[in-house]
């Protein structure tokens, strides 16, 4: 079954590149490589798109590759590997706006990129870097259509007041940025996470509970697997370290 699989991987990558990467099916692959946190299936969607003569002029499958780059980074590598992954996201999701800057999705991939390589820099260096992610998330809350990504970036700008250090968090804007986002995809429990461990920081146990409690009850995102089955395992942890449900 395995050999099969890898068979169908690399029938797919050969189709690809014969005729070239159109964004749809780009796009396809990507959404179910991250659903299923397929490590074969986004390194094999990379090789295609960066063999592809037409990505440095498209800014859909710079957006495709960027995104890519970034959920490879977050569960595809370890260690310092992963440095690199968010830097070529932020490389390639940049090369997206400079084609069109109107797109919001790659203004979001830029912006979490740099939210996560600020983890592997200094508290100055990091804070500096904060001034770029406001620009990037910002933009990207400001343009996007597509509900999901708006999500995405609403829920960003709301960890971001929850986790810079005083005097900078600012947790009823926090708190604001993460509602406003279960309006565009209510079934993204991983926005009631953000909120339970908000509401911890925020003195709030029994909210936080509330929040943990909606993450195990609620069904995953169709999208979301795996995001969300990494999600309830963390709320259970932090319900635990509550007294239980």
């Amino acid at each position: 079954m395995r050999r099969f699989f890898l068979f169908l991987l690399l029938f797919v990558f050969i189709i690809m590149n014969t005729f070239g990467v159109e964004f749809d099916s780009a796009n396809r692959i990507f959404f179910e490589a991250r659903r299923d946190r397929n490590v074969e299936k986004i390194k094999s969607l990379i090789n295609s798109l960066e063999s592809d003569k037409d990505l440095p002029k498209n800014s859909q499958l710079l957006t495709v590759l960027a995104d890519s780059y970034l959920e490879y980074g977050l569960w595809g590598v370890e260690g310092k590997e992963k440095e690199k992954m968010y830097e070529k996201a932020r490389s390639y999701a940049e090369k997206a706006i400079q084609i069109d800057p109107n797109n919001g999705r790659a203004w979001y991939i830029a912006g979490a990129s740099i939210g996560r390589l600020a983890q592997y820099k200094g508290i100055v260096q990091s804070l500096f870097m904060l001034k770029d992610f406001d620009k990037y998330i910002g933009k990207a809350i400001e343009i996007l259509n597509d509900p999901l990504y708006k999500t995405f970036a609403l829920l960003a700008m709301g960890m971001r007041y929850r986790d810079v250090p005083w005097p900078l968090y600012n947790y009823e804007k926090a708190e604001s940025y993460m509602k406003e986002a279960l309006k565009y995809t209510p079934i993204y429990p991983n926005v009631y996470l953000e909120l339970g461990y908000l509401y911890l920081k925020m003195g709030k146990k029994d909210f936080a509970k509330e929040m943990f409690l909606k993450v195990i009850n609620s069904e995953p995102h169709p999208w979301l697997v795996k995001t969300h089955e990494e999600s309830v395992k963390l709320a259970e942890k932090e319900l635990e370290k509550l007294g239980g449900k």
